[in-house]
């Protein structure tokens, strides 16, 4: 008969072959010089490939004897990485991380480098506000039930006589609202930016253009907002049902001038179609890497025909895009380079840097804290630092 004693030998023995294992299979491990090794257990692979948000194209693991693949890259500045395997041509996310970022179709995985010291867009020792799920049945996605991100900034159940401004903040292609707190952070920035009273605090509404329940198999896309000309779909849930609901649900301020709305990519070209076409509701407009908005001189001819009167009208409008991102830059210079020539107020802010969290993030930083607040201009030369997310004037 086996004793108590050895069979509790035995299974520490099981126990610690365990963790050793997994010691051996982390992934990502993130080394104290910011070098990062991703790792794949796959003997039977033949071909390992990672690709990543900041990557500029796939790169190939090397195979150890025991089966595990690995690379090793970097050192990589602080921010959250985006990134996936393919094996033997199939992506997947990586099996020993449990940091999803979600996508209306297919996911991948994150790497968080943290700064030695935490940046305004890291998690720090002050108040937090919350982010809250909500359930919204909608008449005008078919009777479907999406969800939405409502962010509410530190004190907002304590100072219930208070009213916020508001923020609507549309994602990308194929993104979901959760990526701007899974990824962009949008909530630890807020939480930061107020601790330091350099931004009013807000509410922060972050929409679904997808639904989370895609369409049948064989279908051409996600069903509700999704596929080509769902914009004007999506418009009239968002202006019809999700903007009543928040006025009625969370302490909003009254008035135009306490209500914007930003967006980044798709949602950059979104927010650009709502505040044109509806400066009766929205102040301001934050423009984060849009790409071709196409003819915007005939489309947009009323918003452009009187600049005094449009300027007047006007809190802020922010334009950034990153130089090394093609697909973006040339559309959002446009919109820019339009606007300076009707004498609209704008702000152009062209940067280094790819068409990724780590950008928007440091947008985030530069847009928030010139929200609702009048005397809140920047200098000429004002750029957002990429390693630490600081304001710095060059």
């Amino acid at each position: 008969m086996k004793s108590p004693l050895l069979g509790l030998l035995i299974g520490l023995a099981g126990v610690t072959r365990c963790f050793g294992a997994a010691a051996a299979g982390v992934s990502p491990d993130v080394h104290p010089d910011h070098t990062v090794t991703f790792r794949l257990t796959a003997p039977k692979a033949t071909d390992v490939m990672l690709t990543g948000d900041w990557l500029d194209a796939a790169q190939k693991l090397t195979k150890a004897d025991n089966g595990t693949w690995s690379i090793t890259l970097g050192p990589l500045p602080p921010s959250t990485y985006i990134y996936s395997f393919t094996v033997d041509g199939v992506a997947t996310t990586d099996p020993a991380n449990p940091r999803i970022k979600l996508r209306a179709q297919g996911s991948a995985s994150l790497a968080v480098v943290l700064a030695d010291s935490p940046s305004v867009e890291e998690v720090r020792d002050v108040p937090h506000g919350a982010v809250e799920v909500v359930w919204q049945k909608s008449p005008t996605l078919g009777g479907e039930t999406r969800r939405l991100l409502v962010y509410t900034p530190p004190g907002y159940t304590q100072e219930t006589a208070r009213r916020y401004p508001v923020l609507y903040l549309l994602h990308g292609s194929n993104d979901t609202s959760d990526g701007w707190t899974s990824v962009g952070n949008v909530n630890f920035i807020a939480d930061n930016l107020i601790a330091e009273k350099r931004m009013a605090p807000m509410v922060l509404v972050m929409p679904n253009f997808y639904p989370f329940t895609q369409g049948p198999v064989g279908s051409a896309g996600p069903r509700g907002g999704g596929g080509a000309g769902g914009n004007n779909t999506f418009y009239k849930y968002l202006l019809e049902e999700v903007y009543p609901m928040i006025e009625a649900k969370y302490r909003i301020a009254e008035g135009r001038e306490n209500h914007a709305v930003a967006g980044m990519s798709m949602g950059a070209n979104q927010s650009l179609d709502l505040f044109f076409n509806h400066l009766d509701l929205f102040n301001s407009v934050g423009v984060l890497c849009a790409s071709n908005y196409g003819q915007l001189e005939t489309a947009q001819a009323a918003f452009l025909a009187d600049p005094k009167a449009t300027n007047a009208k006007i809190g802020v409008f922010w334009i950034g895009c990153g130089r090394q991102d093609p697909g973006h830059f040339n559309g959002s210079q446009r919109v820019a380079e339009v606007l300076e020539a009707h004498q609209i107020t704008h702000i152009w802010r062209p940067t280094e840097g790819v068409h990724n969290y780590a950008l928007w993030r440091q947008y985030l930083v530069e847009f928030l804290p010139l929200l609702f607040q009048a005397s809140a201009k920047p200098t000429a030369d004002a750029v957002p630092d990429r390693a630490t997310g600081q304001i710095a004037s060059h």
